[in-house]
């Protein structure tokens, strides 16, 4: 394993999306019971869908193209592709927890205060950053690269060496033709 994979086209990068947005809300999912004291693989089951759902939404829809579209307007081609990984990873961990805490407190049936926000805030972050760089987005990539080889004879669309052709890839702008 020789450097950091991402996608390299449409196919791939909603792969990707899927595959880390399935593992956080896993993750957090874990998490969030365990606080909460109602760990069980019910509980478990019953939450996991609609949180994977709202936040997969969440991320193709809003923080996704915010964040990257953000990011690319500041990083630059001098910029190392670890450093954008970075600070897109970053800017995705602070929106989307700033987002599935609300949207915790409203499932779980807690009323909406700055006290109970931040507080589901404090305990996400401190939960989703370390998973999301540590794990699960060292993890997704790690799949991707196999699933990369398993199909390398696949025509690229765009290989991220290009800046361009990246900020389109992730911002979801080029469509398989």
């Amino acid at each position: 394993r020789n450097g950091v994979f991402m996608p390299r086209n449409f196919k791939e990068a909603i792969f990707f999306t899927l595959l880390m947005g399935s593992l956080m809300a896993l993750g957090m999912s874990i998490w969030n019971l365990y606080l909460l004291g109602h760990s069980s693989l019910g509980n478990l089951a019953s939450g996991y869908l609609p949180g994977f759902i709202t936040a997969f939404l969440l991320d193709v829809l809003l923080v996704g193209p915010l964040v990257k579209g953000l990011s690319f307007h500041f990083l630059k081609d001098y910029h190392k592709l670890w450093q954008k990984i970075a600070v897109i990873s970053g800017g995705m961990v602070l929106m989307m927890v700033s987002l599935m805490s609300v949207y915790g407190l409203l499932f779980n049936g807690v009323a909406l205060s700055m006290e109970s926000y931040l507080g589901a805030w404090g305990t996400n972050f401190i939960m989703a950053f370390p998973l999301d760089f540590l794990l699960v987005g060292s993890l997704s990539r790690f799949i991707l690269e196999d699933i990369q080889k398993l199909f390398s004879s696949e025509e690229r669309i765009g290989n991220f060496e290009d800046d361009d052709e990246l900020s389109k890839i992730i911002l979801g702008k080029i469509m398989v033709e």
